[in-house]
């Protein structure tokens, strides 16, 4: 979405004002660098007429002193100048950094749902990094450039008016050129922020699946899809390259326009005695130091135009309604008992296209609730809305009578815990991640909740125990292993309410025994909902609920969906008849089409 220009300057300026102090201080040792940088051409005049031309010997010491500390002021303040706005610069990234990860951690799942991690990235670490242009030497340089600038053109009129008015034209029609080349690519700056996030997006996408592009053998593919992306981030840069190459270009011919200027205006006012050469090398001097201003504007002024694409893309994400932002209006939720119901839920993902289609259900407090059902059918999307990951388009979820729509967010999720198929691990150690739910849990605390997870016994077979890394992902760790520190961390965390989805069905008989036994601990007074893949795993669920295209088909105990011989009983048949096979006839081509009970 591109924002009003107004609103982005408005939005840069209280970025400014937020770092006022050390751009002040930045400032002020720009002036009195730019003012001792004037020292030495100044001199020029003096050194000719004065000195050579009339044998004023005695100036000669007081320039040479002059020039000195005039060079001394400016190498103690550009070295200052770094030191004081480079800090500050870094210390607004860091800020902007820490700011919109803040803010972006704490945005709705649909949210992300949409987004590439890789976008995201790119936005919280590469565009923060074009607002040093902003806050750093950009900035100042920018300004300083136009001070000395105008400085320049002032000693410039007071020597010569005449040529210096002429000279003015051609700054003015400089000045023209670069505010349209600066409009201009700004949308292309924008647009390369948007590329750079979509590749890194796709190239974090290679890398984090690359087991199974390897598998499939589809490197190739990876690398051609890839090289698009880089080839339209390279259209785009050079697009941006020709711009910047066009102005300075541009630069360099009202340059050298008014190096014609001086040499044909300079050369006759001295002929006509009405400039010193003293003056005309003056005002050669004077004429550099305010061309490189020029360019270096040039230069700059595209930089600050990146800068300021990037924070409108900042800004986009910041202006993004947060869970906090909707929680302010809500009521607290104190400890639940953990009675869930569903009342006549419906929900689609897609308006028209719906996923879930009228769903109750009760869950009283402290029972275990299994949900199975074929691939689609509506499992995971009915937890995502227990989770108030989702909201119901139509209907409520309650807990303990009172509707989710209407209570904090954070103080529901914190009596929430979750063992899924494939548990997310971060890459630290044993006991961090079993200690994720609660930092401050002791040492003490870990090792019995890892007891009750049956994860005691690997965890102490590791030579650093529950100091070992378990790598990005966990991926040091087997499956059975990763479910195990899972179970653990959510027994630490101590829920109230408790999502199983399919932690058992990737594993094998052994791991899965041993979790079962973690699973029967984790559930004890509890409220679960158990997404089922291998039916053996609920036969001691308080009720089932069979699922199929979004609505309840069945709903019961084991025992009694069994008896009544539904939808529930032939997917147990199915499944163990092809449990069955496979054990019986391991070797055979052909063996009977499992029954489908994902999620």
């Amino acid at each position: 979405m591109k924002r009003p220009r107004a609103e982005v300057w408005r939005e840069a300026r209280a970025l400014l004002w937020s770092y006022r102090r050390g751009l002040g201080i930045g400032f002020a040792l720009m002036i009195i660098n730019r003012l001792a940088g004037f020292v030495l051409p100044g001199s020029a005049k003096f050194l000719i007429d004065n000195v050579i031309g009339q044998g004023q010997t005695g100036l000669l010491v007081p320039l040479v002193l002059a020039v000195g500390a005039a060079t001394v002021v400016q190498a103690v303040t550009t070295f200052s100048l770094s030191q004081v706005v480079s800090v500050a610069a870094q210390g607004a990234i860091m800020d902007m950094r820490r700011r919109v990860q803040e803010r972006v951690t704490r945005l709705p799942i649909r949210f992300f749902d949409g987004t590439q991690s890789g976008v995201l990235i790119s936005r919280i670490m590469t565009d923060a990094e074009g607002i040093r242009n902003l806050i750093g030497t950009g900035i100042i340089q920018l300004v300083g450039g136009v001070l000395t600038a105008a400085l320049a053109l002032g000693v410039l009129f007071y020597l010569n008016w005449q040529l210096t008015a002429a000279i003015l034209v051609f700054l003015l029609l400089f000045g023209g050129a670069m505010a349209l080349a600066f409009s201009r690519l700004r949308p292309i700056f924008r647009e390369r922020g948007q590329l750079n996030a979509e590749v890194t997006g796709r190239l974090a996408e290679t890398l984090g699946g690359i087991r199974v592009v390897k598998a499939y053998r589809m490197e190739a593919r990876e690398q051609r899809v890839f090289s698009e992306g880089v080839e339209r981030l390279f259209a785009n840069v050079k697009r941006s390259i020709t711009g910047t190459s066009a102005i300075t270009a541009f630069a360099t011919v009202i340059i050298g326009a008014v190096g014609v200027l001086m040499i044909l205006f300079g050369g006759r006012a001295i002929l006509a005695d009405t400039m010193t050469l003293g003056d005309l090398v003056m005002y050669v001097a004077f004429v550099g130091i305010l061309a490189a201003p020029v360019i270096q504007i040039a230069a700059i002024g595209t930089q600050v135009s990146e800068a300021f694409a990037g924070l409108d893309r900042i800004r986009d994400l910041m202006a993004m309604t947060t869970e906090d932002d909707e929680d302010k209006d809500r009521e607290s939720l104190p400890r639940v008992e953990g009675e869930v119901v569903l009342e006549n839920v419906h929900f689609a993902y897609e308006p028209g296209v719906s996923v879930l289609k009228g769903v109750s259900l009760r869950a009283p407090a402290g029972t275990t609730t299994a949900l199975v059902g074929s691939s689609g059918s509506g499992k995971s999307t009915l937890v995502s809305l227990i989770m108030a990951f989702n909201r119901p388009t139509e209907g409520r979820v309650t807990v303990d009578g009172r509707d989710l729509s209407g209570v904090k967010l954070g103080d529901y999720r914190r009596q929430l815990g979750v063992v899924l198929q494939e548990n997310f691990l971060f890459d630290g150690t044993v006991a961090d991640n079993i200690r994720f739910a609660r930092p401050d849990a002791t040492p003490e605390e870990v090792e019995t909740v890892s007891r009750l997870a049956n994860a005691d016994v690997f965890i102490k077979g590791f030579p650093n125990g529950y100091d070992t890394v378990v790598g990005e992902r966990g991926i040091k760790l087997s499956g059975g292993q990763r479910q195990r520190l899972a179970i653990a961390r959510a027994l630490l965390a101590s829920p109230r309410i408790l999502i199983l989805d399919e932690a058992t069905s990737s594993l094998d008989s052994e791991s899965e025994a041993l979790i079962q036994e973690g699973l029967q601990q984790l559930q004890l007074g509890r409220t679960a909902f158990v997404i089922a893949h291998r039916l053996s795993t609920i036969r001691s669920a308080d009720q089932i609920l069979v699922l199929e295209a979004g609505k309840v088909v069945e709903q019961g105990t084991h025992a009694e969906l069994f008896a009544r011989g539904g939808r529930y009983r032939d997917l147990h048949d199915r499944q163990y008849a092809w449990e069955a096979n496979a054990f019986v006839n391991p070797g055979e081509d052909y063996q009977p089409t499992p029954p489908e009970v994902p999620r």
